[in-house]
């Protein structure tokens, strides 16, 4: 399994994907603050957000790609790159199996455009033709509809349903869990580049 990812800007039909440096704090809690309702049903890290919370998380985003833990991007509109649109995440969950886990949350008032779908796209492809895993892996908290529209769209295969998997605020949340193999990929892959969203 490869390990290297480098660190160039990714391109997608309309946006940009980078990894996150230290100046994004403003951009990224423009974003989390715009979004507060939404996003706080499904992540434990918003209860009590302010913007320590997106310094702490773009020094740790750093940190782990330089070790080559975790792969963060910030998605930017590719005619407005001082925006931050979401975040778009890929690790690797087991190197033995080359099993890989794919996060990703849109600001509020720029969904429903598909940009969601565009930017988890092109990071799938990293997995599989950067990272080489053989499998990547969604896992999305039962009752968030937008997120799994994305798994549906992109074809992933629900496996089945994580039992009080995460805890937000005082609840515990079941999350369902997605895949997609190689093998699917590349069927993908060419439906992708046929509609023009990667190259």
């Amino acid at each position: 399994m490869a390990n290297t990812v480098h660190s160039q800007p990714r391109y997608t039909k309309r946006l940009m994907l980078r990894p996150f440096r230290r100046r994004d704090v403003s951009s990224l809690h423009d974003a989390v603050t715009a979004s507060l309702v939404d996003l706080q049903p499904w992540l434990p890290w918003i209860e009590g957000y302010d913007r320590g919370v997106s310094q702490r998380f773009i020094r740790e985003s750093v940190s782990a790609w330089a070790e080559r833990r975790a792969y963060d991007f910030t998605i930017r509109a590719a005619d407005d790159l001082d925006r931050h649109i979401g975040n778009v995440s890929i690790w690797t969950t087991s190197q033995q199996n080359a099993i890989g886990e794919v996060g990703y949350w849109i600001r509020s008032d720029e969904s429903g455009k598909g940009y969601g779908t565009e930017a988890t796209t092109r990071v799938i492809q990293i997995g599989f033709e950067e990272m080489g895993l053989h499998k990547v892996q969604l896992r999305i908290a039962v009752g968030n509809t937008r997120s799994e529209r994305i798994a549906q769209r992109l074809a992933f295969t629900l496996e089945g349903t994580l039992r009080d998997e995460v805890k937000v605020g005082d609840r515990w949340l079941d999350h369902t869990v997605w895949s997609m193999l190689e093998s699917e990929w590349a069927v993908q892959r060419e439906r992708h580049r046929a509609e023009g969203t990667i190259a």
